[in-house]
């Protein structure tokens, strides 16, 4: 059995630049990257819980052209054999149906597989949507408090 590693400094470089690709992609309605960077077995779960194939997938984002921009924050890459798990922060600003903008941020969890080409595809991809949290923060989920002048 595979043990579950970070990624390396060259491997994680390499995965950052597919979800680049990925996000550029969307941004431009290019959906040939798109079909080459998806593996035919992917799920899309968005925000809401729409689930999408991938043939739905590069349906909704012809259809709807809706990303008008994306960040994400720091991500924690971590892998077992070939395939690799992206997690961290997504902001997606996007077009409504309505012709105006909205913004949905969330938790992202990424899977992806190397394939026997070489190239890194994404086989799932699941956000969940910040909300109100019902429980206050656990003491391990706190921010350090700062030292203060003359403390060690």
């Amino acid at each position: 059995m595979s043990p579950v590693e970070r990624a390396d400094e060259t491997l994680r470089a390499a995965l950052l630049a597919v979800e680049e690709e990925r996000r550029r992609a969307l941004l431009a309605v290019d959906l040939a990257a798109l079909d080459d960077l998806y593996d035919e077995a992917l799920l899309h779960i968005h925000a809401p819980g729409i689930t999408h194939t991938k043939a739905q997938l590069l349906e909704h984002v012809a259809t709807r052209q809706a990303y008008l921009d994306m960040t994400r924050g720091e991500l924690d890459i971590r892998v077992v054999g070939d395939v690799a798990v992206i997690t961290g922060p997504l902001h997606n600003r996007l077009r409504t149906a309505e012709g105006g903008e909205r913004t949905v941020s969330g938790a992202v969890t990424q899977v992806l597989r190397l394939c026997d080409d070489g190239r890194w595809r994404f086989v799932s991809f699941q956000m969940t949507p910040y909300g109100e949290q019902a429980w206050p923060a656990l003491p391990s989920e706190a921010p350090a408090e700062p030292q203060r002048e003359g403390e060690s």
